[in-house]
């Protein structure tokens, strides 16, 4: 067998190849979604980048602004160092969980297919009881009067500011965490209830009737009906 004969026995085979392949219509359109959904995500990093640095130096420029610059050092009082961890506190609970939802949307869906209204409440009900205790937890931690021990040293005061951010940042993995198993549970609860009640509105289906069960229908008799009063 020469290289010619050789040659033409491969062409041939993948014409034989591409003659039972079928072209997908729309395999433009997805390579172009894939595409745009790649440019999508590399535009919201460099959005996430340049909201976490733009709050990063807007607090530093705060703690500046309002420190006192003696001796060639800045002097920086107990409630600035409170004011930044409660704007901290206060954005992640603000932006955090929305950047999480991001991630959950595909999920939440999937659980709620049958129910996409009431998935729709759930995840708003659930939005607002968030919202509530990241609240509470900001005003319950909050410090309005310096205990001793920070004005003789701010490791103190630092510790505790630390510990508040680390309890918000565990109350909201808790929260997912809970969020994330109980979804599945209150998703199929809704879908067998809404199966039940499509099936009391259908009635009873014949194949839902056990062995040995009689069907009885009754049916008026042929002239068994009353005749109309003669005068």
């Amino acid at each position: 067998m020469n290289a010619a004969t050789a040659e033409q026995r491969v062409v041939a085979a993948f014409a034989a190849a591409r003659s039972n392949v079928r072209e997908n219509p729309d395999l433009f359109e997805r390579v172009q979604l894939s595409m745009a959904e790649a440019r999508e995500r590399r535009r919201f990093r460099l959005r996430l980048a340049g909201a976490l640095g733009t709050f990063i130096l807007a607090n530093a420029a705060l703690a500046l602004a309002l420190s006192d610059f003696d001796n060639g050092r800045f002097t920086m009082h107990w409630w600035v160092i409170e004011l930044i961890t409660n704007i901290v506190l206060i954005a992640l609970a603000i932006g955090l969980g929305p950047f999480i939802k991001r991630f959950g949307r595909s999920y939440a869906a999937d659980v709620f297919r049958a129910n996409p209204r009431t998935g729709k409440s759930y995840l708003v009900l659930t939005d607002v009881a968030y919202y509530l205790i990241f609240t509470s937890f900001v005003l319950f931690t909050v410090t309005f009067v310096a205990p001793p021990e920070w004005l003789d040293s701010t490791g103190a005061q630092l510790k505790h500011e630390v510990a508040r951010v680390g309890g918000i940042l565990l109350i909201m993995g808790v929260l997912h965490a809970l969020n994330v198993v109980a979804l599945p549970v209150i998703g199929g609860l809704l879908a067998t209830n809404r199966r039940r009640d499509v099936a009391q509105d259908e009635g009873p289906s014949p194949s839902s009737l056990g062995p040995g069960t009689w069907l009885l229908r009754i049916e008026p008799a042929g002239g068994a009906a009353a005749e109309p009063p003669t005068d």
